[in-house]
């Protein structure tokens, strides 16, 4: 175990991929994925280190990095947010040439939780599965992975997913300004199109005084900094000719994509964080990152909101019911591959064969990477 940012991590690395996992919080990142001969590391690092921040805080905080498991998602009632799960100590179970296998047991929520990392020899990707044992009841959760645009110009950054069939802004006010945060999406706003989302005259101070000011595209990222945001989107299902969903960021030189079954994970949470916080320890400079959270939950609620199925007359599930005697798999692929420049944004994903995909830009660029989407189908 070495040091990684200032928190003791796990190591695994391949020909493709070079990874560290914290040791407190499971948290993974940096990743460094190798592909078209050059090196790229998409995951954010928080602007501040572990033991720079005051005792107090939630270790999701002082360790926040890269993509972390959540279980529950969000706040709780009592404990930290987003879980044990995201907060405690992992322990190693197995680690092999090309399997970093941990474990943790979490007092919130009881039973047992596995991270099973794979890797495959000439795969720029992360083959990631939680297991899940021993719990009861109806419980949210959420793969959390937080990207980095911070190096790029205005809008450079493209962002776009599969096919969605429901979206919305946060309904409530997800940043107050009377905790020196600031939002600039219309409360509960509903739209169809990425491009298009209600933009707030001024920062809302309540989720029922807005007016709207037109509109704003979320496909191009960093853009309205200064503000923080979350939006939800409801992947349609998956189907014989995709048979996965998918969320992509066009970054400098390469694309980064997730792959997932959208009856595991319904739903894609846009964290649009671009230094809206303006309180410690955040002091408004957690600028550019983005997260593009796969999750079963209702927005960030925590789980008890997201039990009261708010979205059920819109069959879309906010939890899901686990049996202490039953073993949950989630799955889910993280991968690069280089592209062209003026690629464009990610038009489409689609298998290209048994242990590939082909990826289709809006400009009509393609490019293929080696992935096995079984994985996550």
């Amino acid at each position: 175990m070495n040091s990684s940012h200032g928190a003791p991590s796990f190591q695994l690395k391949s020909d493709c991929v070079e990874l560290s996992v914290t040791q407190t919080a499971g948290m993974l990142a940096p990743v460094i994925f190798r592909s078209g001969g050059s090196e790229f590391s998409p995951y954010a690092l928080a602007p501040w280190k572990p033991d720079e921040l005051e005792g107090s805080l939630p270790n999701l905080l002082k360790y926040l990095r890269g993509d972390f498991f959540c279980l529950p998602f969000g706040p709780q009632d009592n404990g930290d947010p987003h879980g044990d799960t995201a907060n405690a100590e992992w322990s190693l179970v197995k680690q092999g040439e090309d399997l970093l296998h941990l474990a943790i047991e979490p007092g919130d929520v009881g039973g047992r939780i596995e991270k099973v990392l794979r890797l495959k020899s000439g795969h720029a990707a992360v083959y990631c599965e939680h297991r899940i044992s021993g719990i009861e009841g109806h419980f949210s959760y959420g793969n959390h992975p937080i990207l980095d645009f911070s190096g790029l110009a205005e809008g450079q950054g493209r962002v776009t997913t599969s096919s969605f069939r429901w979206a919305s802004v946060n309904p409530g006010l997800f940043s107050d300004p009377a905790n020196d945060e600031y939002q600039a999406l219309v409360p509960g706003a509903r739209f169809t199109d990425l491009r298009e989302v209600p933009l707030a005259t001024e920062p809302p101070s309540a989720p029922d005084q807005v007016s709207a000011a037109g509109t704003t595209d979320l496909t191009c990222y960093p853009a309205r900094q200064g503000f923080e945001d979350l939006v939800m989107l409801v992947n349609e299902e998956a189907n014989k000719d995709q048979p996965f969903a998918w969320t992509a960021a066009v970054l400098d030189g390469c694309v980064w994509f997730s792959l997932k079954n959208p009856a595991d994970f319904p739903a894609t949470l846009f964290w649009i964080s671009n230094g809206g916080r303006r309180g410690a320890p955040w002091d408004g400079r957690h600028l550019g990152r983005l997260g593009l959270e796969e999750v079963c939950s209702h927005f960030a609620d925590n789980v008890t909101s997201s039990r009261e199925d708010k979205l059920d007359g819109e069959n879309i599930p906010t939890t899901r019911s686990f049996s202490r005697n039953e073993v949950v798999s989630l799955r889910i692929v993280q991968a690069v591959t280089a592209i062209p420049a003026d690629f464009g944004a990610v038009a489409s994903i689609v298998p290209g064969g048994p242990e590939n995909v082909t990826i289709t830009s809006d400009t009509g660029a393609i490019v293929k990477a080696a992935v096995d989407w079984s994985f996550a189908a």
